[in-house]
């Protein structure tokens, strides 16, 4: 038995030392190798010097450009030697190809740490669970609060709670934290046993090999955001199963990536979320792609009123507004 884990990385250099750290430093079972990749997308930070410093046992793929996750992931998944198109930019350090692929992956984000437990109990849920492709752990924010690690897929309701999330409406939490908002309810959460869901969070997904094989990497068409609900929904028309494993442990200290370009991302995650329907348009009732573009649009246009209102109060800058004002028009027009 063999896991790899591959982790994508751009200027987080900190938090990927604790991630690294979290991995080297847990359980494993007996007669199980383990195999580290990083993938560094042309950071600034050092990072990459870091794990050459700090993780030397590390195979370290240090990009002079930027793939985003997808393109990250699929180069270590093509480097592994699983059945995945290598990126149109592969470089010459991952061009030798391994010819023992290992049996299951962990893709895990540099924001993200494993409990002590988290590779043991995964790969025994796994063992446990022949028809699970995918599998993704049970999440809390670094102060140790619950976080929402699986979801249902997308509907007209979910995007209205984006734009229009009742903040100060009693009992509106409620709302959120429900089905109707894709969440499922964390008394499941609070359980042992693993639960079906439609798709997991990207920030720890534990991927069985030949499901990889079977259905091929992640879309690149998804820069980042929505890959891994797109990789989800082909695993399931594949005939594999996607569960929630309760008893497996991350922090996840989220979007810390993104959060170094907010707006821009905004731009990108709505750019996916668009390709992913329209990719699956025959997943959803006819005219729902109309019907989404014109919630979207007066999503935007509400959010673009309360951001030139907050710098009529002076509750914020020009600069701010501005680059907000851009981001809401150009996903009007998506």
């Amino acid at each position: 038995m063999e896991i790899a884990v591959i982790i994508v990385s751009y200027n987080t250099r900190d938090l990927l030392a604790n991630a690294l750290r979290s991995v080297y430093q847990a359980q494993l079972p007996p007669n199980c190798a383990l195999t580290v990749i990083v993938v560094d997308n042309a950071s600034r930070d050092e990072s990459a010097q870091m794990v050459a410093r700090d993780f030397p046992q590390t195979t370290l793929f240090a990009l002079p450009s930027n793939l985003g996750f997808t393109g990250g992931n699929n180069l270590a998944l093509f480097a592994l030697g699983l059945r995945v198109k290598a990126p149109a930019s592969t470089p010459a350090m991952v061009k030798a190809r391994r010819s023992n692929p290992p049996n299951i992956v962990l893709l895990l984000n540099p924001d993200a740490e494993i409990a002590a437990t988290a590779i043991v109990e995964m790969l025994k849920q796994m063992e446990r669970l022949p028809s699970a492709g995918i599998c993704g752990a049970r999440l809390s924010y670094g102060n140790g609060s619950f976080q929402h690690g699986a979801f249902r897929f997308p509907t007209l309701a979910q995007v209205a709670l984006d734009f229009f999330p009742l903040v100060g409406i009693p009992g509106a939490h409620r709302l959120r934290d429900s089905r109707i908002n894709g969440r499922y309810a964390t008394g499941q959460w609070q359980g042992q046993a693993p639960f079906p869901v439609d798709f997991v969070l990207g920030a720890a997904m534990c991927v069985r090999a030949a499901a990889i094989n079977d259905i091929g990497g992640l879309d690149e068409g998804y820069f980042m955001y929505c890959e891994e609900m797109d990789w989800a929904l082909r695993m399931r028309q594949a005939g594999w199963m996607v569960y929630a494993l309760p008893t497996v442990e991350v922090i996840h200290h989220e979007a810390q990536s993104s959060r170094q370009s907010r707006w821009e991302s905004y731009e990108r995650l709505w750019h996916s979320r668009f390709r992913f329907y329209a990719k699956h348009a025959q997943s959803y009732p006819f005219g729902y792609g109309i019907l989404l573009r014109l919630l979207v649009r007066a999503g935007a246009a509400w959010r673009s009123h309360q951001a030139r209102q907050r710098f009529a109060t002076g509750s914020a800058t020009g600069v701010e507004v501005a680059r907000e004002l851009k981001a809401y028009a150009t996903i009007s027009r998506y």
